[in-house]
This record gives C-alpha cells, sequence and structure tokens, in this order.
C-alpha cells in the first residue's frame, strides 16, 4: 500500500483535485490482445473502476492518457464516466497540459499515475507522481510513490483511496455502501 504514514505524499494528495491514468499497464495489465481478426481486447480491474468512481463522486476529477488509440478504452471511459480521454498521445506532458488549460487547473493540483518511459515526463511534473508495482524500474526511479500493487491488478485502486484518505473522505466513502 501506498504509505498513509509519509507526510510528504499526504500532503501532496490533499491537493489534488485531478488524477490522470494510463491504459496499458496501469489500469490494464499491459499485454495487447488481439484475435485473429485484428479486434483487441483488454482486461481491466473492476476494483480499480471502483475506485475512480468513488474519486469521482467525492468532487475528484479524472482523465485517460494514452499512447495507443481503441474502442475498447473509449467504451471504458464511457462505462466509468471519465469525461476526459485523450488516445494515442505518446507526449503525455503535453497531452496533460491541454487537459490542464481545459480544467483550468495547475500541475500542483494533479495526480498521475503510469508505468513506462513515455508516463515519466507527466509523473515528473505533477504534484503526486505514482508508479504502478510492475512500472519500468526508471520509472519507478523517478516517481514520487510506487503502489504495491501491479497495473491492472488494483494499483489504481490503491492511489484512488490514498488519495481519499489524505483527503478525509475515505472512510464516508465506504460507509455509503453499509
Amino acid at each position: 500500500m501506498l504509505d498513509t504514514n509519509n507526510i510528504d505524499l499526504l500532503e501532496r494528495a490533499r491537493k489534488v483535485r485531478l488524477v490522470v491514468f494510463d491504459v496499458d499497464g496501469v489500469l490494464t495489465d499491459g499485454r495487447l490482445n488481439f484475435l485473429p481478426d485484428g479486434t483487441e481486447f483488454k482486461s481491466f480491474s473492476t476494483l480499480d473502476g471502483q475506485g475512480i468512481k468513488m474519486l469521482m463522486n467525492n468532487g475528484i476529477q479524472t482523465a485517460i492518457i494514452t499512447g495507443r488509440t481503441s474502442e475498447v478504452v473509449k467504451n471504458r471511459a464511457a462505462n466509468l464516466g471519465i469525461p476526459t480521454l485523450i488516445q494515442g498521445r505518446e507526449d503525455k506532458r503535453t497531452a496533460l497540459d491541454e487537459v490542464l488549460v481545459q480544467l483550468q487547473l495547475e500541475y500542483g493540483d494533479v495526480a498521475y499515475l503510469g508505468d513506462d518511459l513515455p508516463d515519466l515526463p507527466a509523473i515528473r511534473c505533477v504534484s503526486l507522481g505514482v508508479a504502478v508495482a510492475n512500472a519500468n524500474s526508471f520509472v519507478r526511479q523517478h516517481a514520487d510513490a510506487v503502489t504495491s500493487l501491479r497495473g491492472g491488478e488494483g494499483a489504481a485502486r490503491e492511489l484512488c483511496e490514498f488519495i481519499l484518505h489524505a483527503q478525509g473522505t475515505l472512510d464516508a466513502a465506504r460507509q455509503a455502501y453499509l
């Protein structure tokens, strides 16, 4: 788990108003699956999806920036109600800059969850740059924090709950289900 005793990380997470997710290797396990006809399919964790919904239900905006373009990702973003989806962009920081202008936010308002080199410029410029447990080692080395869980296996949920914990809303978000 992300360290809930790390005062610096908690302070960073308290300020988060937008969480940006990569897809392959973050919301999925990173595998690319193709049927013989070329149709692509991906597996997403429902735990991650619930965490993203919990963020949005608590007023935290969400976005996806991914280097590949996929109808599957478009459908998943729509299913979760993620309003900002940018696909086909390896220049993640430039894409992030566009999102910030659109939402009138600054780097200090953002957490970013990534796993590979194209994510690194965004991870390094935001207030809370996080790598998944199975991220490239160079990316993990330069992130502010690393999840204990792997991409596609609850890493996004771990970050979502850490942010909600830091902002004092996690318990209420959970209690809503009792």
